[in-house]
């Protein structure tokens, strides 16, 4: 059931009332789409995957966590800009992007350097999703990529999350994965993929009715849950102190004084250089999800004629873009601003597959779900409840997307030239950084898929001219 005003009532067949602006369609919660009590209750146990950012920024640049919550809290609140200008999917990190642009970020030292180097990345990933998005150009440029050079991009970025420093890179080389804590993240990486990933439990979800079934809709939380308790009992993670109720305020002075643009100087020119081969790789693994995000509403769509869903990816080009450039000038985050937090969007998908009676709009899913997280942002008791398990919950995250990049990018490529291609391409990625894997790609594409081709195809030609 959804709670709204009379103004968020549409006709059958109709799109939900909006304010026409040009390309964007403004809706506001209540008064033009409902207001979903599920999603609010996913909201306040999927927040902690958000949460989880702030330890990345912490181990990072080494700020308080104050600081980084404060961050992270802006971060949430601009998710919410896709239902406010009408774009339906739930937005997300580019996850898979974050081992490598660690690893970027890691060649800067710790503060200021690298803190430039994160307000270029992001700044100039925004102008990516600008200037693609306005012109229409994004999907072309994407087809001019080859699939093998798509596809190693997204094996190294499986690579780098599987032996970096939040996987099984070595206590003694910085690592703070699986050598930190073996047991808690071994229980949750059993629990994560089998409710993700498992053969089994997707005929179980299938069948349905399932008491196990009904935590598909919570992602990977079920498996941080059990990595917290697990880690617990242990002694891997130490047991929540909740000291202060109320509210969180935000730090917003002290951000705009050490962590962004107007704080410590806006990056040179050599640094935006620097990172924008960083950007390409993040932007061509964006417009992968918007994609995936495109498909997965369409589809949900589908199975209802009782709502006409606009989805436009320029818009999300556009939003993604407007996000990363008021992100990287005020609150920097390496998770960057991507366009689709797939396992969300997909449940909230599958309960509007539902009809009406579950979920009268899809914006009342997505806009509910993403208005409450941020706001679970701010309760201090449910942050303190959660801040132990952290650190584990990143770790779970790149694991789950490592394995997720690794069988995308297997089903990009099908000749043993293009698969050869994807795995050295995403090695040196992985390895050497942007910059090499990009090289590399270009350099191996002409010399083995496309040297000698063109030459074949006139010997061919002659050939039968000869006969």
């Amino acid at each position: 059931m959804a709670f709204m005003l009379p103004t968020a009532r549409r006709k059958h067949g109709e799109e939900q009332p909006y304010i026409p602006m040009g390309l964007f369609k403004i809706r506001l919660p209540f008064i033009h789409y409902g207001v979903e009590l599920p999603e609010i209750i996913q909201a306040i146990f999927m927040f902690v995957t958000g949460l989880a950012a702030t330890a990345f920024l912490q181990d990072m640049f080494g700020i308080s966590f104050e600081v980084a919550l404060t961050i992270v809290l802006f971060h949430e609140i601009t998710y919410c800009l896709h239902q406010l200008f009408g774009d339906p999917i739930i937005a997300g990190w580019i996850t898979p992007a974050i081992p490598l642009t660690i690893g970027f970020l890691s060649k800067y030292a710790m503060g200021v350097d690298r803190i430039e180097a994160l307000i270029a990345l992001q700044v100039t990933l925004g102008l990516l999703f600008l200037l693609l998005g306005v012109t229409g150009l994004a999907k072309k440029l994407i087809d001019v990529v080859p699939n093998s050079m798509k596809a190693g991009i997204i094996l190294g970025a499986g690579i780098a999350a599987v032996t970096g420093k939040y996987g099984f890179l070595p206590l003694a080389s910085g690592g703070v994965g699986f050598a930190k804590y073996p047991i808690s993240m071994s229980v949750g990486i059993v629990i994560a993929f089998f409710l993700l990933y498992a053969l089994g439990f997707k005929q179980m979800k299938e069948k349905g009715g399932s008491v196990i079934a009904a935590f598909a809709k919570y992602g990977m939380v079920p498996g941080i849950i059990s990595a917290m308790i697990i880690g617990m009992i242990v002694g891997e993670v130490p047991i929540p102190v909740i000291t202060e109720w109320g509210f969180f305020v935000p730090h917003i002075g002290e951000v705009f004084q050490t962590f962004n643009a107007f704080g410590i100087g806006f990056p040179s020119i050599s640094i935006f250089i620097a990172a924008l081969p960083m950007a390409i790789v993040a932007y061509i693994i964006a417009f992968g999800d918007i994609v995936i995000g495109q498909t997965i509403i369409e589809k949900a769509n589908e199975f209802r004629d009782d709502e006409d869903i606009d989805m436009n990816p320029n818009r999300t080009n556009i939003l993604c873009g407007i996000r990363n450039m008021i992100e990287g000038v005020f609150f920097p985050t390496l998770t960057l601003a991507g366009p689709l937090w797939a396992a969300m969007t997909v449940s909230i998908a599958e309960r509007y597959k539902q009809g009406r009676q579950a979920m009268d709009s899809i914006f009342g899913g997505s806009g509910t779900f993403n208005i409450v997280k941020w706001m679970c942002v701010l309760s201090l008791p449910l942050v303190a409840c959660f801040r132990p398990i952290l650190p584990i919950a990143i770790a779970l995250t790149i694991m789950v997307q490592g394995f997720a990049c690794f069988y995308i990018a297997m089903q990009m490529v099908d000749t043993k030239e293009e698969q050869g291609v994807a795995g050295v391409v995403g090695a040196i990625l992985a390895i050497g950084g942007p910059i090499y894997g990009l090289v590399s790609g270009i350099v191996l594409y002409i010399v083995v898929q496309r040297l000698g081709v063109s030459g074949q195809k006139i010997t061919n030609q002659v050939d039968r001219i000869a006969k």
